[in-house]
């Protein structure tokens, strides 16, 4: 089969890509711009990608097009498709058609956290010997593409509730059919479609109705807007995690994030010892051994698996490091996604309180206000909350229809806002000062920020002082 994707540029779209290259089919695409990593993921597979919408491309003459959310009414390609009445589908549904049909798919839903657990569970089930499939919404550095076929009964898949394509309004996680599902969290997110919590909490109950009886949702025992889905109703079992303290057959943690506990109830069943940061990490590794206990890993196998985990791209990735300042790259875009990026980093860079001597490591936030939620101007009360654990804050004013420097106001001089990258780059460098930590934040490609960064850093700084910090 030919396909023919349209939007193939997405995380989701592009890993769909993937899977059908292995799978024997031929597969071409389209979208308005497509970056690292997705690009370098899919021309190192062979396949061709097209700049833009034209309707010359109906000459691909493909079997099927896969139509991505991205796009609209009025794209003049699919309005071709339309008139030449040729066939069409969208991504979740010829996923659920051609790859997980069979399968014991374990899906991760959650408004925070997909990508990162949907890798760590994929990771477990391999180090288990389980061969599986998986579709991440980033590149985990563990296997270093976003999607693979593999040869097992599993399936692992990040699963996103909004919404399938224009031509379908559910949302994407519907089509999956999951026998294993992790309710991670739910915020309000996504506000280009969902007008309230609560419309998306209906979302993730159609989800719920999804799983068999025999099947097992794992449950943040900490959220309350997922006590109401469950609410809404339930048939299938039930495993809590990240409880605060002791209840029956509750997952929980205990001790720090980079080395815990894992316990049921009061017994203690595994322990976790790996590099990554963040209460948030440690209750997604909660959820993924959970999940993974489902399909036969015992949890103290799960919970040693993750000491080899690497975590994914753009997950408060390292890009370099110039003079002493360290350069981070990383995907968070909703208030909640900053706020415990910057904690998790603060947690490591500050001294004990005991600790004599060097001044404590600086924290500077470098964002971009870039999803459709944060544009729409939502969010932008929340901004200040989410950047207070860093010590200065750097805003990209865009096009959003609301001023980024009144939503920052609130932090006074430990804020600033430029109106384009190179702008934002000149004002970060002049702060900057060894030792600092530069966390730059955007779901998109940020206007290659983290390389201009380096380089204006790499500028100023002498030779004899430069480092290599893995780029």
């Amino acid at each position: 089969m030919h396909i023919h994707i349209l939007g193939i540029g997405g995380t989701f779209m592009g890993g769909l890509a993937a899977l059908a290259h292995e799978a024997g089919h031929r597969v071409t695409g389209c979208d308005a711009g497509v970056y690292p990593p997705m690009s370098d993921q899919l021309r190192a597979l062979g396949i061709e990608l097209i700049e833009g919408w034209s309707p010359e491309q109906m000459a691909l003459a493909p079997d099927e097009y896969v139509v991505g959310n991205v796009v609209k009414r009025g794209n003049p390609l699919f309005e071709a498709v339309l008139d030449a009445g040729a066939r069409y589908t969208s991504g979740p549904q010829w996923l659920a058609d051609h790859v997980l049909q069979g399968r014991h798919v374990l899906a991760v839903a959650g408004t925070h956290g997909k990508t990162s657990t949907t890798a760590m569970l994929a990771w477990i089930l391999d180090q288990a010997g389980l061969a599986p499939g998986f579709l991440v919404g980033g590149v985990p550095v563990n296997f270093g593409v976003s999607a693979r076929l593999g040869q097992g009964k599993a399936f692992v898949i990040e699963a996103d509730e909004y919404d399938t394509a224009l031509f379908d309004k559910r949302s994407k996680f519907v089509h999956y059919r999951p026998r294993t599902a992790i309710l991670n969290n739910l915020e309000l997110d996504h506000a280009d479609i969902f007008p309230d919590l609560a419309a998306i909490e209906t979302q993730f109950h159609h989800l719920v109705r999804t799983v068999p009886a025999s099947g097992r949702l794992v449950v943040n025992a900490r959220d309350e807007a997922l006590q109401r889905v469950l609410q809404r109703g339930c048939w299938s079992e039930v495993q809590r995690f990240g409880a605060r303290r002791e209840e029956p057959g509750t997952l929980r943690a205990r001790g720090e994030p980079h080395a815990f506990d894992v316990l049921r109830g009061a017994m203690r069943i595994g322990r976790v010892e790996w590099t990554l940061l963040g209460e948030h990490n440690q209750l997604n590794a909660l959820a993924a051994i959970a999940a993974a206990e489902h399909v036969g890993v015992v949890p103290e196998q799960a919970a040693r698996a993750l000491a080899g985990f690497s975590n994914v791209r753009r997950r408060l990735e390292l890009r370099g490091e110039v003079g002493g300042v360290r350069v981070y790259d990383d995907f968070a875009h909703h208030p909640t996604a900053m706020r415990v990026t910057l904690e998790g980093l603060r947690r490591r860079i500050e001294p004990p309180a005991a600790a004599a001597a060097p001044p404590p490591a600086r924290l500077l936030a470098v964002f971009e206000p870039r999803s459709n939620t944060m544009k729409l101007g939502t969010m932008k009360a929340l901004l200040p909350w989410a950047l207070e654990p860093a010590d200065r804050s750097y805003g990209l004013q865009g096009d959003y229809g609301w001023s980024a420097r009144e939503a920052l106001a609130p932090l006074g001089a430990a804020a600033v806002v430029a109106d384009s990258v190179d702008a934002l780059v000149d004002l970060v460098v002049r702060d900057a000062q060894p030792g600092d930590h530069i966390v730059c934040m955007s779901n998109g490609s940020f206007g290659g920020v983290h390389d201009k960064l380096l380089a204006a850093l790499t500028a100023l700084t002498p030779v004899s002082a430069r480092t290599d910090g893995g780029r």
